[in-house]
């Protein structure tokens, strides 16, 4: 069995606190995790998994703030599936268009898991990507035109919403920040950008949570046998 030592501790509630105040915002809270793991006494790199479960409370918070969206596109979603409606409503429609912005991240998660656990999570690319989307979502926040609402988002812009989310999978890239970054740049308002990224959010990182809490019971699995 691993024992820690109080140090190690009191760095891994330090990372928890600061993924939690900057996960919020259209920020890479990898990235932080990442830089400020080099810059702590262990200078010691957190790793992918850590930061994955530290999602948890976060999206336990989302989950609380979104409760009955959910509810509602659930629930709408599902009758639509059911009955097959000759017209989508918007939250049966929202909600395919959450599950196929999803499946971006999901196959390409999969497709690259040992990169993105191993060569991209050098400094210099997570800080590279941290300065250079931020510069993005600070353009695209400027010459968005901010118009369309979410009622008006597309099969195709859901798809390409989804990409930008994926690029996430490098850290230092955002996950709201990308998506946000691409909505306000196709149109989308402020609110519709938040909205629909918090919202595409929620299934890709309980799918990442999931992979990474199997693994680890997996491995303890193994210890124990």
């Amino acid at each position: 069995m691993t024992t820690y030592t109080t140090a190690q501790w009191l760095e891994a509630a330090f990372l928890g606190l600061l993924h939690g105040l900057t996960e919020f915002l259209p920020v890479s809270s990898s990235a932080h995790l990442r830089i400020a793991g080099a810059l702590l006494p262990s200078g010691t790199d957190s790793g992918a998994a850590f930061t994955a479960i530290t999602q948890i409370g976060i999206e336990a918070a989302v989950l609380l703030y979104f409760r009955r969206d959910i509810w509602r596109i659930t629930l709408v979603w599902l009758t639509a599936v059911v009955k097959h409606p000759a017209t989508l409503s918007p939250d049966a429609r929202l909600g395919w268009l959450i599950i196929l912005g999803t499946l971006p991240i999901a196959i390409l998660g999969a497709l690259l898991k040992h990169q993105i656990e191993g060569n991209l999570r050098k400094l210099y690319i997570t800080a590279t990507a941290l300065i250079g989307f931020g510069l993005i979502l600070g353009v695209a926040d400027r010459i968005g035109a901010r118009r369309l609402t979410l009622e008006r988002l597309g099969w195709g812009h859901g798809l390409l919403l989804g990409f930008a989310q994926a690029l996430a999978l490098v850290p230092g890239v955002s996950r709201s920040g990308g998506t946000i970054s691409a909505a306000l740049l196709l149109g989308y308002t402020r609110e519709a950008a938040a909205r629909y990224s918090f919202l595409l959010a929620i299934p890709a990182a309980f799918r990442s949570m999931r992979a990474e809490v199997c693994a680890i019971f997996g491995s303890a699995e193994t210890v124990i046998s």
